[in-house]
């Protein structure tokens, strides 16, 4: 029995290196072409993993679109949302997710740029999981911002402001800045901090 469990514990870890190996190229390309543009060929090219192989991991394009869509959104929350926690709620986390965001971008975690600016537009009229899920990410996103805009206005940091507003013009203009970055506009996240600080009214 011991030996029995041995080989399947071999076999999971061997199907969950091979499935953080295949989702990491997937994100990549995603980014960079979009979903649609996934194959179970595409990626056993380019990872060198048997087509076979990855197609028994995933079974569907459905499946690898969601599964790549739920891994883009790990690495989003490890580099952005996780290390932005350790700041005190309000004010104070909204700048780290800024800061972390601008990370994020300037030093693109995705091949392509934001995951998200690469995929929703193409997704939009397209009902389904894959477009369910891309939605609900950039609407948990734009909650946490919301969340921190909630709290600052709470404790007296910020004036009263339309919360949901706000926290949509902190994403338009976050996917404005990662556009401008693709095309070689150093300066932009820098612009659209001081657009930020310049719409809320900080109190002393």
């Amino acid at each position: 029995m011991q030996e029995t469990a041995e080989i399947t514990d071999k076999r999971l870890l061997r199907g969950a290196r091979t499935r953080g190996i295949v989702l990491r190229r997937a994100v990549d390309l995603a980014s960079l072409e979009g979903l649609d543009h996934l194959s179970f060929g595409r990626l056993a090219g380019d990872t060198g993993l048997s087509k076979a192989g990855i197609q028994t991991l995933f079974r569907t394009k459905e499946a690898l679109q969601l599964a790549t869509v739920g891994f883009a959104r790990e690495m989003f929350v490890d580099a952005v949302v996780r290390p932005a926690a350790s700041a005190p709620r309000g004010l104070r986390r909204l700048s780290a997710l800024l800061d972390r965001w601008a990370e994020y971008a300037e030093a693109p975690l995705f091949a392509g740029g934001c995951f998200w600016a690469a995929n929703l537009a193409g997704f939009d009229s397209k009902a389904g999981p894959v477009r369910d899920a891309l939605f609900r990410d950039q609407r948990e996103w734009r909650e946490t911002l919301a969340s921190e805009l909630r709290y600052a206005v709470a404790a007296g940091e910020i004036a009263a402001l339309d919360i949901d507003l706000a926290a949509f013009q902190i994403d338009a203009l976050l996917s404005a800045a990662n556009t401008a970055l693709r095309t070689g506009d150093d300066d932009v996240v820098d612009k659209v901090r001081r657009i930020i600080d310049g719409s809320l009214t900080v109190r002393g």
